[in-house]
């Protein structure tokens, strides 16, 4: 495998591009990942919205069976618990009377080991349910966040998307297992704790109520901070994944610009601020555990002194008193649960916010099936056909600031032709393309296959017939094999094996003793830029599709593989049609129309020879590459 070092570089690194930017460059004319100068920011995502039980509520329904018997079980835990007091009054009385002690023991064990063995089984089934929702939740966001429009990847950060999947579905977990069930559970102790306390005692029932009331006055006030505060943790947190994200997918920039410093101070910042957010979290946190100990303290104390008051008194018994101290401690035990409870789940409801945001995103619409367009694309003329295979009808296209980019383009690609779109930098030829494979919406005009307008035809079904290479050719973490059944999963090696011949890749797998299973590592790192053009290009040929969309193919070739693709080209060409867009024009002279593009218009159109004669700004540009 070709990979590049310091002191063996690839044999096809990549050659100066004549000033042609790359996808995300400032200069870049196709509406990508970073904006353009020459059009406004894509403006920011809107704040998170709050969000409650209501929309946790779909992402447990799943799973409401177990949930169900996690309750149920919680039910009779419930009942178990609140038999111990009055079972353990049983064996004090017992004693005080002289009365055999085996039934009372014998029934209070049986209670303590059937109320272990349903607290046992009632978390696991919680556990198992919070990691059932987490993963319906990152299965649901997956699909959301992978069929979201390209346009909504320009205005939000890879890593907080990334973060909402990872992290905030994390904490989901903690929702349903400490969260909902247990807080219903413990209402259940608490009030059967509070009925039983007053069959007991009703003066030590008020004691305690009022002490445990105050305390939960606090408690109650304080956590409705947590959410917001949580929910504004977890943003940092996505930023800092972010930030973190951007360095890695850059390190080797990063590494030549000597900015490897300045890239780790400002992760470290960004994850001080996501410290700073979690402290904010923690302390109000804080304050909930001394209120609720100070309650329970409270209560104890008083219950205490009143109880040893009133036995002494005469007016309750010393089992009377033991058993309403145990109901005491087993309001106290599911009221510090309760107490925890809920901060976990304002917790998870600011994580939840922040997955319901992108939920609640459209995913890439289907004009089609919104206007009961056909359910397949047309069949693909012949060629020598009248009728082209492409047609873009005035087609124009801007920025939502207004900013347009494409005026009243017009062009038709026939069928098995090979069509080139030239022109400087910005002039919105990449955009074209962009266009073609229903990235973005049109602002005026029509882009029509085989005469039916691309917009009454499934997308799914056009982008079948269309093969697009980037001008970046984005090669996939994995083997070559996963990369070129991206888009033909039924291909066979032999399909596999001609295709890397085509693009005269068969030598670099070759090398290695894995064959078509060698990795290419993470995003192609273990490729030069040549091969990883060539391989994106096998890909897109392997697929067969009847139009060829190819972003700047020569880019990243020297000029014996630049060579070696255009035969590839003129020989795919053959069955196909080609729309191609280049900087390098020696890669399209023999293409049966060349486009020219200026500030977004067609200036001029021709073969290579007719556009010298009659083109100034073609001229300009090939005389600028020796060509003339």
């Amino acid at each position: 495998m070709a990979v590049p070092t310091d002191s063996t570089p690839p044999t096809d690194s990549t050659p100066p591009t004549d000033g042609d930017p790359t996808p995300g460059s400032a200069l870049d004319d196709a509406p990508g990942s970073t904006t353009p100068v020459d059009a406004a920011p894509a403006p920011a995502p809107a704040p998170t919205p709050a969000a409650g039980l209501r929309e946790l509520l779909p992402l447990v329904r799943p799973h409401r069976r177990p949930l169900l018997l996690a309750a149920g079980l919680s039910l009779v835990g419930a009942a178990a618990a609140l038999a111990q007091p009055a079972l353990t009054g049983r064996v004090i009385s017992a004693v005080a009377a002289g009365r055999p002690l085996l039934p009372a023991v014998a029934a209070l064990l049986l209670v303590l080991v059937a109320g272990a063995v349903l607290n046992a089984v009632q978390s696991y089934l919680l556990q198992r349910t919070g990691e059932g929702v987490v993963l319906t939740t990152r299965r649901t966001l997956a699909d959301r966040l992978l069929r979201l429009p390209v346009a909504e990847y320009d205005r939000r950060r890879t890593g907080d998307l990334m973060s909402r999947i990872g992290a905030d579905t994390t904490m989901l977990r903690a929702t349903v297992t400490s969260g909902v069930v247990e807080v219903a559970g413990s209402a259940v102790v608490g009030v059967g704790a509070l009925v039983a306390m007053a069959l007991v005692d009703v003066w030590l029932l008020l004691v305690t109520v009022t002490s445990v009331a105050v305390g939960l006055t606090v408690v109650v006030s304080t956590s409705r901070r947590v959410r917001k505060l949580s929910r504004e943790a977890q943003e940092e947190v996505g930023a800092m994944t972010a930030s973190v994200e951007r360095a890695l997918s850059a390190v080797r920039t990063i590494r030549a610009s000597g900015a490897t410093a300045r890239e780790v101070a400002g992760v470290g910042e960004s994850a001080a601020r996501a410290y700073r957010a979690g402290v904010s979290v923690a302390r109000v946190e804080a304050l909930v555990a001394p209120a609720g100990s100070i309650a329970v303290q409270g209560a104890f104390l008083a219950v205490l002194g009143l109880g040893g008051y009133r036995v002494a008194t005469g007016s309750i018994a010393v089992a009377d008193l033991v058993a309403f101290i145990l109901y005491l401690f087993l309001l106290v035990m599911p009221l510090g649960q309760a107490i925890g409870a809920w901060t976990q789940l304002q917790t998870g409801l600011g994580a939840l916010a922040r997955v319901q945001e992108v939920l609640a995103l459209e995913p890439e619409r289907d004009d089609a099936a919104e206007v009961g367009g056909a359910t397949t694309a047309p069949r693909v003329p012949a060629p020598g056909s009248p009728a082209p295979l492409l047609e873009l009808d005035d087609v124009s296209f801007a920025y939502p600031d207004g900013t347009e980019v494409l005026r009243g383009v017009s062009l038709a690609v026939p069928p098995g032709s090979r069509v080139a779109l030239v022109g400087p930098s910005g002039a919105g030829k990449s955009t074209v393309l962009a266009l073609v494979e229903g990235f973005y919406p049109l602002s005026g005009g029509a882009i029509r296959w085989a005469g039916t307008d691309v917009r009454e035809l499934p997308r799914a079904a056009l982008r079948a017939r269309l093969g697009y290479v980037e001008q970046e050719a984005p090669v996939l973490a994995g083997t070559v094999r996963e990369n070129l059944l991206l888009a033909a999963p039924d291909a066979g090696d032999d399909e596999l094996w001609a295709v890397l011949a085509d693009v005269g890749l068969t030598g670099v797998v070759q090398r290695s003793a894995r064959g078509l299973d060698v990795p290419v590592g993470d995003e192609g790192v273990l490729l030069s830029g040549g091969e990883r053009q060539r391989l994106a290009i096998a890909r897109s040929l392997l697929s067969r599709p009847a139009l060829l969309l190819l972003d700047e193919p020569t880019a990243s070739l020297d000029a014996r593989n630049e060579g070696l693709l255009r035969q590839t080209l003129a020989a795919a060409a053959a069955d196909r049609a080609l729309l191609v867009v280049a900087h390098r024009l020696s890669t399209v002279l023999d293409s049966d129309q060349i486009v020219v593009l200026d500030a977004g218009r067609v200036v001029a159109r021709g073969t290579h020879a007719e556009l010298v004669e009659t083109s100034p700004l073609y001229r300009e540009l090939a005389t600028a590459q020796l060509l003339v």
